[in-house]
């Protein structure tokens, strides 16, 4: 595995790779059913611990696919998870994150979502970024449209249809002023 490398920081967090000790926090997201009611079953701890190893293997030097941490800067307490994922296949890449409980109602979810898009841009040789949300997650709609992102239509997962989200590059760069680079 490579070194523990941090991906970006906000003023408020800093977001990096998971190291290899750290099961537990990502258990804290992946074994709570209140968190991941949007995203998936909640994992047992034996198979949140098999989904930590995958994870870990995802890291690639050079490559922003990945579920990383979300770390409170003035504490260093986990906040939760950051993810850029393949949407489908190898080619549509989604942005993603779920905080926990003591995390959420702190602006935390759009602070990381904004970052993450323009970490994204800076990093990735792709126009588009996409999200994907339940049609009854509202609260994460909401932090999608504030973070920049539009709605483009719905696509079916694992038999659910999901919202899809998505921002341009070039909406980026008139939205911000600066030019993104890859």
């Amino acid at each position: 595995m490579a070194a523990i490398a941090m991906r970006f920081e906000t003023d408020r967090l800093f977001v990096r790779r998971f190291a290899a000790g750290e099961a537990d926090l990502f258990y804290r997201i992946n074994g709570d059913p209140e968190v991941v009611k949007h995203i998936r079953p909640a994992k047992t701890r034996e198979d949140s611990d098999a989904f930590f190893t995958e994870n870990l293997a995802m890291y690639q030097d050079g490559s922003v696919i990945g579920r990383h941490g979300i770390f409170i800067k003035s504490t260093g307490d986990f906040a939760g998870t950051f993810s850029l994922l393949y949407l489908s296949g190898e080619v549509d890449i989604h942005i993603g994150y779920a905080l926990v409980p003591g995390a959420w109602g702190r602006g935390f979810a759009t602070e990381v979502t904004r970052r993450g898009i323009t970490h994204f841009f800076d990093k990735a040789d792709k126009e588009t970024l996409y999200a994907i949300t339940s049609a009854t997650n509202v609260t994460s709609q909401k932090v999608l449209l504030k973070a920049g992102m539009q709605p483009s239509g719905q696509i079916t997962e694992h038999a659910q249809v999901l919202e899809r989200f998505s921002v341009s590059r070039e909406q980026v760069q008139r939205a911000t002023g600066v030019s993104t680079a890859y």
